[in-house]
């Protein structure tokens, strides 16, 4: 068993260097990844979806960071240099920006595995031991530290980080790693119909998070000779993993969370998703807490004033009722009823909105009734309107109606100029 001190523990993430994958475009979210990576999308009030891996590396004590950027990645971009641009080079530690830029190759990116391998020489230089590759597109809190341990007590040359799914969700919607009861991987099968279960647990299987770590050299060697193989996709789950497997020690690690906290992981890749994990945040006990401070989640913010209500006439009162509301939002005289309101959003009077995912900077006039919505960065409800009430009507008018009945309202759909802040 291997030393599991903290001297130990910070010795192997000082030897690591993190590699996130950040430039995805996330089709299924449909309008709301018209102008931004799905890694810059708004969650929780005040956080962009980027934040949670890469405070998961700084909590854990991993402070050497690249992020592979892509897809529209002007707004990721942005974020990235204001709220994660002060660390110290001279102190071994960097949040630096790895957009695609056809380093090894006359084409962009082409799959995970080929974003790695065109930055190679960049992390060659930074010398580590290991490498972790982390999905950009997810919320969680981890502490990769037991990532490495355990990597390193197995002897692996690639451990892939997974979730205990029931076999029933995981049916067609995740890759799966089957597994000796050593959890040593002994196949993987991308999104199948029958996953294989989890050794003495026959309800669940093994679904991979998208995140690994490797030895170094191995990762390189590997890189190097998909790089060379004539067919393949360029993907670690589809091409590196199937391939390793049968001559390399793989290990798959089962994702655990915090004592006394449920694990709590969420891909919020549909309009549903991303709604329905929004609303958590409103709940007396939301399942993520992102009120620990021994596990801050870390973001940029502007300067702003306190969250303001106002007036309590007789026909009026501004109030919100189990909702999460940021600074710089104004309530004049509407009720807010659980919904989530991210910075500077001003909400008139004689309005009732509910179940609503608000993004910064919206303004919602006077007498307007919203249900189950998702309203856009920079979108100005105009008086009088009612959303969610008649999705025949939604329809209509050209906002689009997700499969749980969720309204996603835009700039564009309502005939609004699109630039600036509305494009972040």
């Amino acid at each position: 068993m291997s030393d599991k001190s903290p001297r130990y523990i910070s010795n192997l993430t000082r030897d690591t260097y993190a590699l996130i994958l950040a430039g995805g475009r996330g089709s299924r979210l449909h309008e709301l990844t018209t102008w931004r990576a799905k890694p810059a999308l708004y969650f929780g009030g005040k956080f962009r979806i980027i934040d949670f891996p890469l405070s998961n590396c700084v909590n854990s004590g991993i402070r050497r960071i690249g992020v592979v950027t892509q897809y529209k990645s002007h707004s990721l971009i942005r974020h990235l240099v204001r709220g994660w641009g002060h660390f110290k080079k001279e102190l071994g530690e960097s949040v630096e920006i790895l957009p695609a830029s056809q380093r090894f190759s006359e084409n962009w990116y082409e799959g995970t595995a080929d974003a790695v391998f065109q930055n190679i020489d960049i992390i060659r230089d930074e010398l580590p031991k290991f490498v972790m590759i982390l999905s950009g597109d997810h919320i969680y809190r981890m502490d990769y530290a037991n990532l490495l341990a355990h990597h390193v007590e197995t002897g692996a040359k690639m451990t892939v980080c997974c979730m205990k799914v029931p076999l029933e969700e995981a049916a067609g919607a995740f890759g799966v790693m089957s597994v000796d009861e050593d959890y040593r991987i002994k196949g993987f099968t991308e999104k199948p119909a029958n996953p294989d279960p989890v050794p003495n647990e026959p309800d669940l299987c093994l679904a991979s998070m998208g995140n690994y770590v490797f030895d170094t050299e191995f990762l390189f060697e590997q890189l190097a000779r998909d790089a060379e193989t004539s067919g393949s996709e360029r993907d670690f789950g589809k091409d590196i993993i199937p391939s390793i497997i049968k001559d390399h020690d793989v290990f798959a690690y089962p994702f655990q969370s915090s004592e006394n906290e449920h694990v709590y992981w969420r891909d919020v890749g549909t309009l549903d998703s991303f709604w329905e994990a929004n609303m958590e945040m409103v709940a007396p006990v939301p399942a993520l807490n992102l009120y620990d401070r021994k596990w801050p989640i870390w973001t940029y913010q502007e300067q702003l004033p306190p969250a303001k209500f106002v007036w309590e006439d007789h026909d009026r009162r501004g109030e919100a009722i189990n909702s999460v509301v940021s600074g710089g939002c104004i309530v004049s005289g509407s009720t807010l009823r659980r919904s989530l309101c991210f910075s500077n959003v001003r909400i008139h009077s004689y309005g009732l909105i509910e179940e609503a995912v608000i993004l910064p900077d919206v303004e919602i006039k006077r007498h307007c009734k919203l249900r189950k919505v998702i309203i856009d960065r920079g979108c100005v409800i105009p008086e009088g309107t009612v959303i969610g009430y008649d999705h025949d009507e939604d329809r209509r008018r050209g906002f689009r109606v997700s499969e749980k009945g969720v309204v996603l309202v835009t700039r564009e759909m309502l005939g609004q100029p699109v630039g600036g802040t509305a494009l972040g």
